[in-house]
C-alpha cells in the first residue's frame, strides 16, 4: 500500500477503560502505524492531563469521528488481548449492578503488573554456556589443554562440561549452545568463586546470559491419584447433584460439617475435566487454600493453579498470562479475586462456604459479592454450572433453594458415620454471679482442656477478637484512649507494646498515666486472642500453644506453617479468630471452646444472628471429625436465647424459618434488596446536611423505602465523618430504573457547591 492509498484510509479511534473512578469510556486516536495492531481487549498506553500516562484497556475500535479533539495512543505493549470478551461483559455487569465505575473494576481485577508500563519484570536466571568459538569437540580438547596451568579455571570448566552431560573421554559430541547450566549451580558444583567463572568468560571459554523462567510451579513432583471412592451417602448426594444440575444452573449443597463435601467437589471436577472444560473453585479465606490445595493436587497435580492476594504481583501476572495461553490451568483455586481471571471454557464453579461474608468486597470499590459475580460469570458459558456448598447456608441462597430458583441437595451425615459434636452451654453470667468464674475460662472448660491434653488430643479455642485487650481504661475516672482519626477505642497489643486502631491502622504508645486524672491504674478491658494465649501458657505451661489471627498470618507462608504444625501434632492448642472456623480439617481435635458468643450476637446488624449461628456451627464442626465424638463448650451470658438452643441442637431449619419470617416482616433480604448510601466528609456538619438532602431527594422517588440518614456504628474513620442512608427495594421492582434514579440523586447532591467535596458511594447487597 503506497502513501496515497494510506492517506485515503479513514482515521481510527479507540474507546478505552482507564483504571480510575471516572464515568464512561475515553476516546483516543489510533496512530497510523498502530492501525493494524490495536484491537479490542488489548492494553494500550495513553496520555491523560499534561504529564500523566496510564495503561488502558481498549473496548472498541471504530471510525466514528468524535466531536472533540483526541490525543494519540502512545504505545501498545502486547501483541494479544489481555482480556476475554466474557470478562469485559462481567465487568459491565458488576459496574451496573454494584453502581460503580468500570475503571474501579479494572483496578481491582487486573494485577498491578498489567496496569503499569514497568511494574512487571519477568523472572530470569543467570546461565552459562560455551562461547561460540568453543562449540566443537576439537576446541574443547584444546581448551582443556590450555587450562592445565589454571587449576581452578580447569575445575570450573570441567564442572560445566559435566553438568552439560559431555565427556571428552568417550568421544560424545559437545554440549549444545542452549545447554541450561545455571551460574549459581556451576559455582556450587565446582566450588570456585565467581571471579574464576568471570575469568573463563573473559578468556572466551564460556559466556553468560539471562534466561527467563516462570515463577509458577509448572511441574507436580508428587504422585497423582484417582479420586477417593465416595461413601454411600456421598454417592447419593453426587448423583442428586448431577440430576439437579440437569435442570438448574445453580445448586445448593447443604452438608453438615465433616460430611465430605470436598470429595464430592473432587468427583465433580474430575467429571468436568474429562469433558475438556475448566473449573473455578472459590474459597472465602486464604487460610483454607492450604489444606484444600494439597487435597486437590493429589488428584489433579500440575493442572491446578492457585490465585490469591498472598501471591506476589508478578506471580499473579504470570497466572493471568497462563490462563490466556494455549496451556492454561484446568482448575483455579482461589479467593474472591479469582473470579476475574480469564477462562476460555468454564464448565463448573464451586463456591465453598458460600455463606461467608468474606466473599463480599467492602473497601475500596467495586463492592461486589464474589458469589453473585461467579454465578453471573457461569451464565456466560453454555452448559456451565455453579455449586454452592456449606453447612450453614446464607438466608438468600437457602430461600432461593426452597423456592425452586436453585437446586437443593442435602447431606445430613458425617463421613464414616462420625457423630456430630456434643455442644454444651456454659452460662457465664450465672458463674460470675456466684463468683465461680473470674477469668476467660470456665471451670468446665479448664477441666475439659486438661482431660483432652492428657489424653493426647488437641483443642481449638475460638475468640473473635484479636489483640490483648479491646480497650484500656483508667480505673479512677474511666478514661478510654481512642483513635485520633476514628471513633473507636484502641486495641492493646501486648507483644508489640502498642495500642492500635483496627480501622485506620495507626499505632500509639501505651500511656503511663491517665491524661485526665493522672491516675496510673490503667486496666485492660475485655479479652483478645493474645490474652487468651497468655492465659493458656500460665494454666498449661507444658502445652504447645499457637495463635492464628490477622497479627500472626501477615506473611505468605504463615497460614501454611500454623496449619501444618497443628495438623502434624506439633501444636496442642490453637487459639484463633474466625479463621479457625472456616472449613479446616484436623483429625485429632476432641474439644472446641467458644469463649464469648455474645460479641457476635450483640453486633448491631440485622445479620448478626445469622452470622453468629454460622460461625458457631462452623467452629463446632472442627471437633471430633475422626474417631470419637467431639465436644464443644459454648460460653455465653445469654444462654436463654433461642439461637443458642438452635446451635446446641444443630437445628438449622428452625433457625432459618424464624429468621426468614423476621426478614419478611421487616423488609430485609432475601425479600427486599438493600442499598446503603454512604456519605463522607471531614466536617460533621457538612456531611450531616448533605445526608439530609440526599435522603429527602431519595424519598421523593422511593417514599418510605428510604431510612435515615443515621450515623453508622463507627461514624468517623480516617478523619472522615460518615452518614448512611438505607434504601429497601422489594423484589420485582425495576432495578435498572431504581439504580438510575439513585445515581441521578447522587449527581444532583454533589452538584451543589456546598457538597462538592462530599464523597458519595453505594453499597449494593451489603453484608
Amino acid at each position: 500500500m503506497d502513501k496515497e492509498d494510506k492517506a485515503l484510509l479513514p482515521r481510527r479511534y479507540a474507546d478505552v477503560i482507564l483504571p480510575l473512578p471516572l464515568d464512561g469510556l475515553f476516546t483516543y486516536s489510533v496512530p497510523e502505524q498502530m492501525a493494524c495492531i490495536v484491537r479490542p481487549m488489548m492494553r494500550v498506553v495513553v496520555p491523560l492531563g499534561k504529564v500523566k500516562t496510564y495503561m488502558a484497556v481498549v473496548v472498541r475500535v471504530h471510525e466514528d469521528v468524535p466531536e472533540f479533539k483526541t490525543r494519540d495512543i502512545l504505545s501498545v505493549p502486547d501483541d494479544m488481548p489481555i482480556l476475554l470478551e466474557r470478562q469485559h461483559r462481567l465487568w459491565q455487569w458488576i459496574a451496573q449492578y454494584y453502581m460503580c465505575h468500570l475503571g474501579e473494576i479494572m483496578e481491582a481485577a487486573l494485577p498491578a503488573g498489567l496496569k503499569s508500563r514497568d511494574a512487571y519484570r519477568p523472572k530470569t536466571v543467570r546461565c552459562v554456556r560455551l562461547h561460540p568459538s568453543m562449540r566443537s569437540e576439537q576446541s574443547l580438547h584444546v581448551a582443556l589443554y590450555v587450562l592445565q596451568g589454571s587449576h581452578k579455571q580447569r575445575e570450573a570448566f570441567a564442572a560445566y562440561l559435566q553438568l552439560s552431560h559431555w565427556d571428552g573421554i568417550t568421544g560424545d559430541t559437545p554440549p549444545s549452545d542452549v545447554a541450561e547450566v545455571a551460574y549459581d549451580e556451576l559455582m556450587n558444583v565446582s566450588g570456585v568463586s565467581s571471579s574464576v567463572v568471570r575469568s573463563l568468560v573473559s578468556r572466551h571459554f564460556l559466556e553468560t546470559y539471562e534466561r527467563e523462567v516462570g515463577r509458577l510451579q509448572e511441574t507436580f513432583t508428587g504422585t497423582v491419584e484417582e479420586p477417593s471412592p465416595l461413601s454411600e451417602a456421598q454417592q447419593r448426594a453426587y448423583d442428586e447433584l448431577l440430576s439437579q444440575m440437569g435442570a438448574r444452573k445453580v445448586v445448593l449443597l447443604h452438608g453438615v460439617t465433616s460430611s465430605g463435601k470436598t470429595e464430592i467437589y473432587i468427583k465433580l471436577i474430575d467429571k468436568v475435566l474429562r469433558e475438556g472444560r475448566q473449573v473455578l473453585y472459590l474459597l472465602p479465606e486464604i487460610a483454607l487454600t492450604v489444606q484444600i490445595m494439597r487435597r486437590l493436587q493429589r488428584v489433579f497435580g500440575a493442572r491446578l493453579g492457585i490465585y490469591h492476594s498472598k501471591y506476589s504481583d508478578a506471580e499473579r501476572v504470570e497466572i493471568w498470562r497462563k490462563q490466556l495461553s494455549d496451556q492454561p490451568y484446568d482448575v483455579i483455586l482461589g479467593a474472591r479475586s479469582a473470579v476475574f481471571l480469564p477462562f476460555r471454557d468454564l464448565g463448573l464453579v464451586i463456591i465453598d462456604e458460600e455463606h461467608e461474608t468474606s466473599f463480599k468486597q467492602q473497601d475500596p470499590a467495586p463492592r461486589y459479592h464474589a458469589r453473585s459475580a461467579a454465578i453471573m460469570l457461569a451464565q456466560m458459558y453454555a452448559h456451565s454450572h455453579v455449586v454452592l456448598g456449606t453447612a450453614t447456608p446464607s438466608m438468600e441462597s437457602y430461600h432461593n433453594a426452597m423456592t425452586g430458583k436453585y437446586g437443593y441437595v442435602s447431606l445430613t451425615t458425617r463421613y464414616s458415620g462420625v457423630a456430630l459434636p456434643e455442644i454444651l452451654t456454659v452460662d457465664v453470667r450465672d458463674l460470675r454471679r456466684r463468683k465461680i468464674m473470674r477469668g476467660t475460662f470456665s471451670p468446665l472448660l479448664i477441666s475439659s482442656m486438661r482431660e483432652a491434653l492428657e489424653s493426647g488430643r488437641q483443642v481449638i479455642l475460638f475468640q473473635n477478637r484479636r489483640g490483648f485487650a479491646p480497650m484500656i481504661e483508667c480505673r479512677t475516672c474511666g478514661w478510654v484512649p481512642k483513635c485520633e482519626c476514628c471513633d473507636v477505642s484502641l486495641t492493646y497489643h501486648k507483644s508489640l507494646g502498642v495500642m492500635t486502631c483496627h480501622y485506620c491502622g495507626r499505632a500509639y504508645s501505651v500511656p503511663r498515666s491517665c491524661p485526665c486524672c493522672e491516675g496510673t491504674e490503667l486496666m485492660g478491658r475485655g479479652c483478645g486472642t493474645e490474652k487468651v494465649e497468655d492465659a493458656l501458657r500460665e494454666l498449661f505451661p507444658k502445652a504447645r500453644v499457637a495463635r492464628m489471627d490477622l497479627d500472626t498470618t501477615r506473611s505468605r507462608n504463615a497460614y501454611d506453617r500454623i496449619i501444618s504444625d497443628f495438623s502434624a501434632g506439633k501444636t496442642d492448642v490453637l487459639v484463633g479468630t474466625q479463621m479457625v472456623s472456616k472449613g479446616l480439617d484436623f483429625d485429632n481435635v476432641s474439644l472446641v471452646g467458644i469463649l464469648d458468643a455474645d460479641t457476635m450476637l450483640n453486633y448491631p446488624d440485622f445479620r448478626a444472628y445469622e452470622q453468629a449461628f454460622a460461625m458457631m456451627m462452623q467452629v463446632s464442626g472442627r471437633a471430633g471429625r475422626r474417631g470419637e465424638r467431639g465436644t464443644v463448650l459454648l460460653q455465653t451470658r445469654s444462654a436463654d436465647l433461642p439461637v443458642i438452643a438452635q446451635v446446641v441442637k444443630n437445628d438449622f431449619r428452625s433457625f432459618a424459618r424464624q429468621v426468614l419470617e423476621e426478614r419478611r416482616m421487616f423488609r430485609y433480604p432475601p425479600f427486599h434488596r438493600l442499598v446503603y448510601v454512604y456519605l463522607r466528609h471531614k466536617s460533621d456538619d457538612t456531611v450531616e446536611a448533605a445526608a439530609e438532602d440526599m435522603a429527602a431527594r431519595l424519598r421523593q422517588v422511593f417514599g418510605d423505602r428510604v431510612l435515615g440518614p443515621d450515623k453508622p456504628a463507627v461514624a468517623r474513620v480516617k478523619s472522615q465523618c460518615i452518614r448512611k442512608v438505607i434504601v429497601k427495594l422489594e423484589q420485582g421492582i425495576d432495578l435498572e430504573k431504581a439504580r438510575a434514579c439513585m445515581a441521578g440523586v447522587k449527581t444532583a447532591v454533589v452538584a451543589d457547591r456546598r457538597y462538592a467535596a462530599v464523597t458519595v458511594y453505594f453499597d449494593v447487597d451489603p453484608q
